[in-house]
């Protein structure tokens, strides 16, 4: 079931935060960049680099992924392995609210989301 629409404008607002703080400086955007994609009740955090292979192209690869889990109120927190899976991140694979959710993933402690 998708976020209700006071659900959805609450995270919205965590993630804007959570891009103030992560996103690189403005002059170093267009070789790396951050960003999400928020679709139902999932979200999905992107690196932006432009493709090597084809100058004028980005690339976005998915570095971390939050779903939240209306019947038990959770946020499960996921990492993208090397067999482009999502994987429950170990050190703590559910908190109560994003902003928890998106906290774990800016500190990343085992260097998973942004090496």
């Amino acid at each position: 079931m998708a976020l209700t629409e006071l659900e959805h404008k609450a995270v919205e607002r965590a993630l804007e935060d959570f891009l103030k703080r992560r996103r690189p400086p403005v002059h170093m955007r267009s070789e790396l960049d951050v960003e999400y994609h928020l679709s139902g009740q999932s979200i999905e955090i992107l690196e932006v680099r432009p493709d090597w292979r084809k100058p004028g192209e980005v690339t976005k690869t998915p570095v971390a992924k939050l779903t939240y889990v209306r019947t038990k109120g959770l946020w499960k927190i996921y990492w993208m392995r090397q067999d482009l899976r999502w994987h429950a991140y170990d050190p703590v694979a559910q908190v109560g609210t994003i902003e928890k959710a998106l906290a774990v993933v800016d500190e990343d402690r085992n260097c998973c989301f942004f090496g």
